[in-house]
């Protein structure tokens, strides 16, 4: 497993405490020697802000005597650091899950009506045509999901990509690009698939996905280097999508204009992007 660079300190500083209250704490890390100074790896950037944090605090005194806590304090160290480097994440998977909770994963109708493209009209049918008066409809249907294994695929991929994006460049950013795709996606998916019920992340994902696959390939950075085969997966998924052999194998009706409008304006943004850092 691949380690992360949390920080690095004077040769001869002791390192002992700090050292030990990790441990108590969970905290998976070593120490290396690396050009006379003293290097200190973890596996994440949470925990790297984990171990920057404690030790520009100072360890607590009155852990030196305290029993291992085990992984229940870490797990809560681990929880505030998380919502304080990645807010814009954590809090799109939390509407998320409460939408897929006050929807029922889609089948309760009525509150499904609340997050549709287009809203619903007063003889209960699908509008033509959006109602600006109603923008925020432009990007609620990212929110909705239909089925466990919709609501955990999407989940876990937005929480991948997601994070990477926003580690790297910043909550704002993370917030705008996934504004911004979910606007494209859904704009996409109305108006090649017309009036419809649609939902779901898989536009916002496509539009990650293509953002840090061109970024990555002209500005490479740690951030955004993917597993190796994950691109070449999620576009065998796509293709697979558009050709019907999802849909024939009963996973329902598949929302592809938003996927390839999503995949699109991503590759745009992080082509964009990627060369603007390049030049730097």
């Amino acid at each position: 497993m691949s380690m992360h660079r949390a920080m690095h300190c004077r040769l001869d500083e002791d390192l002992s405490q700090l050292t030990h209250f990790l441990r108590r704490q969970g905290v998976p890390h070593r120490i290396t020697e690396e050009r006379g100074r003293q290097v200190i790896w973890t596996r994440d950037e949470v925990d790297a802000e984990i171990v920057r944090g404690v030790y520009a605090q100072g360890v607590p005194e009155s852990t030196a005597s305290q029993r291992p806590s085990g992984g229940g304090a870490r797990l809560r160290l681990a929880w505030q650091q998380m919502l304080r480097l990645i807010p814009v994440t954590m809090a799109v998977l939390l509407i998320t899950a409460v939408v897929a909770v006050i929807t029922r994963l889609g089948s309760e109708l009525q509150t499904i009506a609340l997050f549709t493209f287009t809203p619903i009209t007063p003889t209960g049918y699908i509008a033509a045509v959006p109602d600006m008066a109603q923008w925020w409809r432009l990007i609620a249907p990212m929110f909705l999901h239909f089925g466990w294994m919709h609501l955990a695929f999407n989940a876990l991929w937005y929480w991948e990509l997601g994070r990477r994006i926003e580690l790297r460049s910043g909550a704002w950013w993370l917030l705008g690009l996934t504004v911004l795709f979910a606007l494209v996606s859904n704009t996409a998916q109305w108006l090649f698939g017309g009036p419809a019920i649609f939902g779901g992340l898989s536009g916002v994902l496509y539009g990650l996905l293509g953002y840090c696959w061109l970024y990555q390939l002209l500005a490479p950075n740690v951030h955004f280097a993917l597993p190796k085969g994950v691109v070449v997966m999620m576009l065998g998924w796509l293709v697979l999508c558009l050709s019907g052999v999802v849909t024939l194998l009963g996973f329902g009706a598949i929302a592809n204009a938003a996927h390839v409008g999503g995949l699109v304006i991503g590759c745009l943004c992080g082509a964009v992007a990627g060369g603007l850092q390049r030049r730097r």
